[in-house]
């Protein structure tokens, strides 16, 4: 159950087999059915999730009904409400399956265990949230100086993964968009 987890914490920081019997100790396997939630708007975020297997998405909804989602989270990547995770305030993000999922989770008690007793769990950790702050400032910049056709061209190039698996309306919410506006983009892009 562990075994992207732990290819993917390797891949970054090398793990005796003892730290891994350690890290494993802190460690809870969930699954969650296509459309489950992992974490509603209001609740404190518990954990962060490291997909295994599945697809998922975090997301807020406006006034309106409108859906805006902020990430995705396929496989070998972490998805959580960082903000409610570490401030123990309620969450402004939805989390629920586009697939069903197979997930690892790292309770915060677990977190702050493990950031006090394995040194190399606290380099992955901040690894992890230096390379998710630089991929938001960087869809950030995408977004003010970029074109539509070039946002959505270096969204495909990223994240090929994601426009196989993930609905378009889904990936118009990511981006911004609308779907009608997206459908527009992509045929533009195709008649060029």
């Amino acid at each position: 159950m562990y075994e992207l987890f732990f290819r993917k914490f390797n891949e970054k920081i090398s793990l005796t087999e003892e730290e891994e019997t350690l890290v494993k100790q802190y460690l809870t396997p969930k699954k969650l059915r296509k459309k489950q939630y992992l974490l509603q708007e209001g609740d404190i975020c518990k954990s962060i999730a490291f997909v295994e297997k599945g697809a998922l998405r975090a997301y807020s909804v406006d006034e309106k009904g409108n859906e805006h989602i902020i990430q995705f989270g396929l496989e070998g990547w972490l998805i959580s409400d960082l903000y409610s995770f570490l401030s123990n305030e309620p969450a402004t993000y939805n989390i629920d399956a586009i697939e069903d999922a197979e997930l690892v989770l790292i309770s915060k008690s677990a977190h702050e265990e493990l950031l006090r007793k394995l040194p190399k769990y606290e380099t992955f950790t901040r690894l992890n949230i230096t390379g998710a702050y630089l991929a938001m400032q960087k869809r950030l910049t995408s977004i003010i100086s970029s074109t539509l056709e070039e946002r959505y061209m270096g969204f495909i190039n990223l994240y090929p993964n994601i426009v196989q698996r993930v609905p378009q309306h889904m990936i118009a919410s990511y981006m911004g968009l609308t779907p009608e506006t997206l459908s527009r983009v992509r045929q533009k892009m195709i008649r060029k």
